[in-house]
This record gives C-alpha cells, structure tokens and sequence, in this order.
C-alpha cells in the first residue's frame, strides 16, 4: 500500500516537473543561444536574436502605422495650446533680449532707448510672431515629414540592440507571461501526472 502510493506521489512530482522544466527551457530558448550553434548537423539559435532584424522591421511598420506618424506628431504641434507654449517661451525670450542682454552688449544704444520704445519694439516683434507662428510651425513640421521616416528609424534602433540588452527589455515586458507560461508547464505536467498515477493505480 505505502510503496503505491509512493509511487503515485513520484509519478506526479516526475510529471509536474517535466511539464515545469520543459516551459522553463522553452522561454530561455526565445533567447538562447545567441549565436548560432551548429549540433549534429543542426543550427540553433534564440528566436529573438535569429529574428531580430525581422522583429525591428515589424516593431517598426506598427509603431508608425498604429501608434505613432508624423502626422500625429504634426497635429500635435499644430493644437492651440501648444501653440499657445511655444509663444510664451517666444515671448520669455524676447524679454531677456530687450531688458537684460540688450544693455548689456550695447549700454549706449540701451539708454537711448526709453522703456516705452522698447515696449513698443517688444509689442510690434510679439504681435508678428503670433500672426506667424502657426505657418512657421506648419512649414517646419512638413520639412519634418519629409525629412523623417519614424518606421525606418524605430527600425534601426530596434535592430542595434545587443543580444542582452534585447532579452532584458523583453523579460522587462514580459516577466509576467513568461512566469505564467513557466507555471502553466508545471499545472500541466501536474494533471498528466495524475492521470498516470490513475492509470497505475487501475493497473494495479
């Protein structure tokens, strides 16, 4: 009785060990061996760094299609707001000129100018940058567009990741599904251990 049930117990532990250990080596083989290695004939490589340049170009093509263009880049350039930022800053700058870099690279020139002149300079500089403002920005963001190919540079960057580097970023992403898939294995071998132990036990 006790040796059957012995028996049972290392049938399930041998099972859910197998179905745990066979998961574990699964993922280390997404990334393992990094270079190619050449057994009996056969080539084996880590399924990330063999599709690496394939992934990148995949990563790429979805980032610029699904979730970032140029054009999103452009209308977010182009919104009243940020607009609204960008003349502020303008603005900050155009007073740093007049009030303090001003005198102080021409002092003479800086008493000259009475304070309501320059108000008046300040007045007439900022009501043209915000009547041009927006054709400024529209012009630079169309250079932009046809100057930048988002897809080709994710692409590249996603390609030039070292072999480390890419399976830390993807454990980073994925610890959770891999430790889930690693689990599943064990769950797995667990309940074909048990329909082996009720195989034995019946033969029994």
């Amino acid at each position: 009785m006790w040796f059957l049930i012995l028996m049972s117990i290392i049938i399930v532990a041998i099972s859910a060990g197998i179905g745990y250990l066979t998961n574990v080596i699964a993922v280390r083989m997404l990334f393992h061996p990094k270079e190619p290695v050449t057994i009996l004939g056969y080539t084996i490589q880590g399924i990330f760094p063999k599709r690496q340049l394939m992934i990148a170009q995949k990563v790429g093509k979805v980032v610029a299609a699904e979730l970032l263009s140029v054009d999103d880049l452009k209308n977010k350039v182009m919104r009243p707001e940020t607009m609204e930022m960008v003349f502020t800053d303008i603005q900050g700058k155009v007073d740093e000129y007049l009030f303090e870099r001003l005198p102080r690279k021409f002092p003479v020139m800086s008493l000259l100018m009475r304070n309501k002149v320059k108000a008046e300079i300040r007045s007439q500089m900022l009501l043209e940058v915000r009547d041009t403002l927006p054709d400024m920005l529209e012009k630079f963001m169309n250079k932009v567009e046809s100057q930048i190919d988002i897809e080709a540079m994710i692409a590249e960057k996603f390609s030039q990741l070292s072999s480390d580097r890419l399976e830390q970023v993807m454990k980073d992403i994925l610890s959770k599904e891999f430790r889930f898939i690693e689990l599943i294995g064990l769950v797995i071998g667990f309940v074909i251990g048990l329909v082996q132990m009720g195989i034995f036990l019946l033969s029994q």
